[in-house]
């Protein structure tokens, strides 16, 4: 029973590290799909994360911090559609631009703003985000097995954690049975059929990428206002590049991203949990070793145990109108 507790404990904590890798991969799903590669996720996410801590600090309102992480990172969502959709330049560069931008506004902003060495205040009450306990979570927490992975599986997270999962579906209606979806998915593939079909091919991918800026910046209202009470400096701490990897694992597949996020999730959450613990033969593993361990399978996993994955044949090329 002892072995069946320590796992419903790091099942919960697999859901809550993996919600901002769930959301930044179906950010990044959208508008890849569109033909547009974003390595930006990063600084999105971060500049959601400072945005949403920021403006809960000042107003008490999670809900206004959460609009706030959207607004920053659709504007930084649109700089990189202008950058590389409009001016047709390079979308590696204008990602990681966008990473580095972020980097160091935030810093900046959050010293001259909070003076607390680029943080925000700790949020309290109605500033951060608590978590929900589903309906008969109290009334069925001793029934065996059961009880214990609804309540505390199930049961106990946060709002935009079951916001993130329910997302996931929902995505794999819009791309699959939906107009947009079809047209979003034909963009990325062949944007000279769509043009002449009379499509609009940068308007199609300008929303492709404001859909990436609304996800990002969720995914990072999640990490400042529900995963921790506050931002901190460099909080998303490479799980951009990580969702990244999920997305390329899952094939660009909805339903496929939230496995795979569960996956690294899981590897995060296990490095963690093993931190000072001894294991048989090999003794105390590494501090170092652990929190290395989701990076190393994920060059694993990608390398020897997919396949080969298939990006959108017009991605990362800029479309260019043909007279």
């Amino acid at each position: 029973m002892e072995f069946f507790d320590t796992l419903i404990v790091l099942l919960q904590s697999t859901i809550r590290v993996s919600v901002p890798l769930i959301l930044a991969a179906l950010a990044g799903l959208y508008s890849e799909r569109s033909g547009v590669f974003d390595i930006g996720l990063e600084g999105k996410m971060l500049g959601g994360a400072f945005a949403a801590g920021a403006v809960a600090a000042v107003t008490g309102s999670a809900w206004l911090g959460v609009l706030a992480a959207v607004v920053v990172a659709v504007a930084l969502a649109l700089v990189h559609g202008f950058a590389s959709i409009t001016q047709r330049g390079n979308q590696i560069v204008s990602g990681v631009a966008i990473n580095f931008i972020a980097a160091g506004a935030t810093v900046i902003l959050g010293q001259a703003w909070f003076h607390q060495g680029g943080r925000t205040p700790p949020l309290t009450g109605d500033a951060r985000f608590t978590t929900i306990d589903l309906p008969f979570a109290a009334q069925l927490a001793d029934v065996p097995v059961v009880g214990a992975i609804y309540t505390n599986l199930l049961s106990g997270h946060y709002t935009l954690t079951y916001v993130a999962f329910a997302l996931v579906p929902f995505t794999w209606w819009v791309l699959f049975r939906t107009r947009f979806g079809l047209r979003l998915r034909a963009v990325g593939e062949n944007p000279g059929a769509v043009d002449t079909a009379g499509i609009s091919v940068i308007w199609l991918r300008y929303r492709a990428v404001i859909c990436c800026g609304i996800l990002t910046g969720i995914a990072g209202a999640y990490l400042s206002l529900a995963m921790t009470a506050g931002f901190v400096k460099g909080m998303t701490a490479g799980k951009g590049f990580i969702a990244l990897a999920a997305l390329i694992f899952a094939k660009w597949k909805p339903v496929n991203v939230m496995f795979s996020c569960l996956l690294f999730g899981f590897l995060d959450a296990l490095s963690i949990r093993m931190q000072g613990h001894s294991l048989p033969i090999i003794g105390e593993v590494p501090v170092q070793f652990m929190q290395a361990l989701p990076y190393v399978l994920t060059v694993v996993l990608l390398a020897g145990f997919i396949g080969r994955a298939i990006p959108p044949k017009a991605g990362g090329a800029p479309y260019v109108k043909e007279r």
